[in-house]
């Protein structure tokens, strides 16, 4: 003979619905927390506005103007110090020419001589499919960073004996990264068409970016979808010198 209390149902019943019930508590809870969080990281403002977007943007821009006026105080104080360490210069002629020739090859220096421009660019907006290409994606339409790479990797492969791209004069510490189809190299930001320019050996450097396989896979995009490739001969092309730190902060020099 049973009661309640010895009934194997109640003890069952109270261990099944009790857990529940504590969890759909705190799932409520945490979903409360979840919206007092973003509303106090969104400050009462839509995260996802066109507005928020148009303020990054705003601001991104902002700092890209600000590098660049930083970048010119830099190269004019750089200057200064040029002028005073001449002018109180103890070295001799060999350590000068030694010196000259490092900052030449550091791109610190302008160059100048025969040259070839690149110009990267988005297909157009309307950009259809050519015949016998499937119909393009979004990805398909733009430049990404890996065609600017495959540009500057090809043209130093080319013998290149200084690189600019865009009205920045590139070092072995530059990186040329994109977000989007937006180049951000050395602090400052850039929309297409990009434009690379390379210092050296005219013939040479065309070779070199006709044997580039990435820039053979670029080619197809460019008669499928009509990405922008244009190659210019300069005859005479002077590449302004470096003026940015060349501090390292992820490597330390050997020797």
């Amino acid at each position: 003979m049973s009661n309640s209390a010895d009934s194997p149902q109640g003890p069952v019943r109270r261990s099944r619905w009790r857990p529940v019930r504590l969890l759909t508590a705190a799932v409520f809870a945490l979903a409360g927390l979840i919206f007092v969080t973003s509303f106090n990281t969104a400050k009462g403002t839509d995260l996802r506005t066109d507005d928020s977007l148009l303020r990054l943007s705003d601001l991104i821009k902002q700092r890209s103007e600000k590098n660049g006026d930083l970048e010119e105080s830099t190269s004019a104080v750089r200057g200064d110090v040029d002028a005073l360490a001449q002018r109180d210069d103890g070295s001799t002629e060999a350590e000068d020419a030694r010196l000259a020739a490092l900052e030449k090859s550091a791109g610190t220096e302008p160059l100048k001589g025969s040259a070839l421009t690149v110009t990267l660019d988005d297909a157009p907006p309307d950009a259809r499919a050519a015949p016998g290409y499937p119909e393009p994606q979004a990805n398909d339409l733009v430049i990404h960073q890996q065609d600017l790479q495959a540009v500057v990797n090809a043209l130093w492969q080319g013998g290149a004996k200084g690189i600019r791209v865009m009205d920045q004069r590139l070092i072995s510490t530059s990186a040329v990264r994109c977000v989007g189809n937006t180049l951000i190299l050395q602090g400052r930001v850039y929309s297409p068409p990009y434009k690379v320019t390379a210092v050296g050996d005219q013939d040479v450097l065309k070779k070199a970016l006709a044997d580039s396989p990435a820039i053979q896979n670029y080619q197809l995009y460019v008669e499928a979808y009509g990405l922008g490739w244009k190659v210019d001969e300069n005859e005479t092309v002077t590449l302004p010198g470096y003026s940015g730190t060349v501090d390292l902060h992820y490597a330390e020099p050997v020797g």
